[in-house]
């Protein structure tokens, strides 16, 4: 299997998602249009993941190169593709399908729990999981939703959390992928974001986080959603 990952900052990396794929035996090749990258044609990869990152979609005009990946990912769905977003990436899966982004309730930086839907404890990605589970975040915005997409998980600070767009397509509000060392570098990068509010946590409550654990809930994930029947 080929995979393009979508990164959009040197601080927020594939993290355990790139372990993962090379531990598979599958091809990795990430992409950082904010550093000039062009992007591939999607002939050259089956599986399309798109990282989170500081743009927003509410700023288009600040980052262009948004509208090449907007595009690309709804050539990959058109095409079934199997497509995973994480944050700003979830956003984007929903941008390409005319899903407009929108500002969550409450900013969210830290480890808290997410709850599925009913949906969300059908679902052939998280039907193993429990109702209720830690995940990592670190967004102020949040996904749109279509009609015909369908909510599996939200948190107390954020409605839309994990998202099915289309049986291949599948949004995450929130991380799974980020480790323990990830977390160090996107704390020193970006410490303004640590600024209290409800759903913040300082850097010391960050770094007592067992990662670990979420970490294998992203593999198992993973491993399910390779196996998704088209």
């Amino acid at each position: 299997m080929n995979i393009l990952c979508i990164v959009h900052a040197d601080f927020e990396t594939p993290g355990v998602i790139e372990t993962w794929a090379y531990n598979r035996g599958y091809a990795f090749q990430i992409s950082k249009p904010y550093k000039g990258d062009k992007l591939p044609s999607t002939s050259n990869f089956d599986f399309l993941i798109v990282m989170g990152g500081p743009q927003s979609p509410l700023n288009l005009d600040e980052a262009p190169y948004l509208i090449d990946e907007i595009n690309l990912i709804k050539e990959s769905i058109q095409q079934n593709k199997r497509i995973l977003g994480f944050c700003l990436g979830a956003q984007l899966i929903g941008e390409s399908l005319g899903a407009k982004t929108e500002r969550s309730p409450e900013k969210e930086v830290g480890v808290y729990p997410v709850t599925l839907t009913e949906e969300g404890l059908q679902d052939p990605l998280l039907q193993e999981l429990s109702q209720n589970f830690p995940v990592i975040h670190w967004h102020n915005d949040m996904p749109g939703l279509l009609d015909h997409s369908t909510l599996l998980g939200y948190s107390e600070g954020c409605p839309r959390q994990i998202v099915r767009y289309k049986p291949l397509a599948y949004g995450f509000q929130c991380h799974l992928e980020i480790t323990l060392d990830g977390m160090k570098t996107m704390i020193n990068a970006v410490p303004e974001d640590l600024k209290p509010s409800m759903f913040t946590q300082t850097k010391e409550e960050l770094m007592a986080q067992n990662y670990t654990s979420i970490n294998n809930m992203m593999r198992k994930i993973l491993d399910k959603f390779v196996e998704l029947k088209r």
